[in-house]
């Protein structure tokens, strides 16, 4: 942590970011976040070309701004260019600020806010145009006070050796990854370190952050951000704050086994965030090193036990390695254009999981302000840049209405909208496209039972789905959760549904769901669907890949002249999370066992009609296919959006290529 003088220093002028959105020919997309209004000027150097210039000003069609502190505003750049940039060429470009609180300060480029921006070898960042597809990063799970290594450094690494290496005289166009895709979990706001959240509380005083109040919290609690921080967070108690349900409540008598519960159902939520402000202040946190400089210190309070105070000891411990690394990853997201989709712990575990859920959470106050905050601050933070102009027209006012008067009426409304809201999903239109999937927020409930788990995608979205799949050869679609899961696993979750106990092993997969399986299979299998389906998904915090490859008796009666789909199941996660290690390697184990080409098991499947060829990490033991180690996924395409290479980089510095087991496969 930093020294106790560091909290005299003056905010920076950059507090996170810039994070590079969208890089089109004839688009730009840049995030930031400063501690005032400010105008910018972009320049961008294309090698061989004269050098373009752009300015713009706060409110502009080119440039909105959101403020939601005395010292916290958010930039976003949707830039529409003159004259396009070369593809598959490295762009030097220069951001340069001048922010509204120092009225006649010069031009701040990134040599005086960000000195650690550039790669070696360059001046600037840079930005890259590609004609296709050809390689791309993917991940979810990044917890921050996880005891494994981050696999954004890994990624930053990896960026790093390319651009240095003798061998790459063309890194653009050979070996530089396109984009970065996050499936979810980017941030954790429902397990939260101790320090961490006293860090966030300190930062929202310093950003002048408005107080929010709130109602739920129960009798002689804080009803306030302002009571939190004086009572001291509540450090490691927050659990007591958060709503439960009555023993009397029909609703979770089956759900919960008729016992008093709690709504959020993390085990780890005893730091559970719950103001705007505090979400606000934990994206600063997770993405920059910017904000850590001005903070002071911290120290474990007096209050707490003796088993806390060891786990404050250990999360404070891990927490400085995570912040050491953070001018990797700011350095990382300023050049690879990255898109983000949420999922749970974005907003809190299990969130939608069933009916009965949704009911229990929107009907009470506190959660339902908790689940609306975490969502107003994932759309500044990461949805707007995956629809710039979508996300600014429809959502903009609410954001500002919130963040200026958070606890108000204003403020209740504006969740009452986003709450409502339905285009989280997004295509962005690279060969071949990228299509995010929102299997959050447009679930397909249950019929059977409100208990179940819902489907991971209603009919609605699904037909979406299948309206932008078209007429496409080839696609990257991003699932948070894996379609195509470890069977063993998945038949456990479904145990715990059957007997009322989905929470406890968040049985939330493809096909648990009746309809929604039907829905997603008939999707793969219909004719004008593309030949090559690569599904980025994270979620589970371990990596595995199948190959799934449709049956020629099944899918001829529905695709005439056009070849059979291929599917590759590819799942990369987490970034910085993994499960104990014994545990997963018995799992593995006990999956290849039951499941064996052989198995009659296979038959009880609902993926029948479909081979599934796994992937062994090639330099793991035995005839594991999980991997269990903190990265970052790389996947590597060919000219018909294929994969020719899938592997995992690890954060402790190691590469593990999937290898296609072609014995192994089964019919599913």
């Amino acid at each position: 942590m930093q020294s106790a003088t560091s909290a005299e220093r003056q905010v920076p002028a950059v507090l996170a970011g810039p994070i590079l959105r969208k890089t089109l020919s004839g688009r730009l997309c840049f995030w930031l976040a400063a501690r005032a209004p400010a105008d910018i000027r972009l320049e961008l150097f294309p090698p061989d070309a004269p050098a373009q210039t752009y300015d713009m000003a706060p409110g502009t069609a080119e440039l909105a701004c959101l403020e939601a502190g005395e010292q916290l505003y958010y930039l976003m750049i949707d830039l529409r260019l003159d004259t396009e940039l070369p593809k598959e060429t490295l762009v030097g470009y220069r951001l340069n600020l001048r922010l509204h609180d120092e009225p006649s300060a010069d031009w701040q480029d990134h040599e005086t806010w960000a000195q650690d921006l550039c790669y070696p070898g360059w001046n600037t960042p840079f930005l890259r145009v590609p004609d296709k597809v050809s390689s791309v990063m993917h991940g979810s799970c990044r917890k921050p006070h996880s005891q494994c290594g981050d696999g954004l450094v890994a990624a930053d690494r990896l960026l790093a050796d390319i651009l240095t290496s003798p061998d790459a005289e063309n890194p653009a166009a050979e070996t530089l990854p396109e984009m970065l895709v996050l499936s979810g979990d980017q941030v954790y706001v429902d397990d939260v370190a101790g320090p961490m959240l006293q860090a966030i509380m300190c930062l929202a005083g310093i950003l002048g952050l408005p107080d929010e109040t709130f109602e739920g919290s129960g009798p002689g609690l804080p009803r306030s951000g302002t009571q939190l921080r004086e009572t001291g967070g509540c450090l490691y108690h927050r659990d007591r704050l958060l709503p439960k349900i009555d023993q009397k409540s029909t609703v979770f008598d089956v759900l919960f086994g008729g016992t008093n519960k709690p709504v959020f159902t993390s085990a780890h939520a005893r730091n559970h965030l719950i103001t705007l402000g505090e979400m606000l202040c934990m994206y600063l946190l997770v993405w920059s090193p910017a904000a850590w400089q001005i903070l002071p210190g911290f120290n474990a309070p007096e209050s707490l036990d003796e088993d806390d105070s060891a786990m404050y000891a250990r999360e404070r411990d891990t927490l400085r390695d995570f912040v050491q690394g953070l001018p990797s990853v700011r350095r990382l997201l300023a050049h690879l254009p990255t898109a983000m989709i949420f999922d749970d712990h974005d907003v809190t575990d299990d969130w939608n999981l069933s009916l009965a859920w949704e009911d229990a959470a929107y009907a009470h106050p506190l959660s339902r302000r908790v689940i609306g905050n975490a969502l107003i601050a994932y759309g500044i933070n990461q949805g707007w840049g995956n629809r710039p102009s979508q996300i600014r027209e429809d959502l903009a006012n609410l954001f500002r209405q919130a963040l200026a008067q958070p606890g108000s009426s204003v403020h209740e409304d504006a969740i009452d909208k986003i709450l409502g809201y339905e285009k989280w999903d997004f295509v962005w239109p690279t060969t071949p496209p990228l299509i995010a999937l929102d299997t959050r927020t447009r679930r397909w409930r249950s019929e059977r039972n409100a208990h179940y788990p819902s489907g991971l995608l209603d009919w609605e979205a699904a037909t979406d789905l299948q309206a932008n799949l078209k007429g496409q050869d080839a696609v990257l679609l991003v699932s948070a959760a894996p379609i195509f899961g470890v069977k063993l696993i998945e038949v456990v979750q479904k145990f715990f549904t059957l007997i009322g106990k989905p929470l406890m092993v968040d049985a939330e997969y493809w096909m648990a769901h009746p309809g929604t399986a039907s829905a997603i299979l008939n999707i793969f299998q219909h004719r004008d669907t593309p030949e090559h389906f690569v599904i980025l998904s994270g979620d589970v915090h371990y990596s595995f890949v199948y190959d799934v490859e449709l049956r020629n008796g099944h899918s001829a009666r529905h695709r005439t002249a056009q070849a059979d789909p291929k599917i590759w199941q590819i799942c990369s996660s987490g970034i910085k999370n993994k499960w104990p290690d014994r545990l997963i390697a018995a799992l593995d184990r006990g999956n290849r066992l039951a499941f064996s080409p052989r198995s009659p098991l296979n038959w009880l499947t609902k993926r029948r009609g479909m081979r599934i060829i796994p992937r062994k990490p090639r330099g793991t033991p035995g005839g594991r296919r999980i991997l269990n180690a903190s990265g970052i996924g790389v996947v590597e395409l060919d000219d018909q959006g294929a994969p020719t290479t899938i592997r995992q980089v690890t954060a402790a510095g190691k590469s593990y290529v999937f290898e296609r087991r072609e014995a192994e496969a089964r019919l599913d």
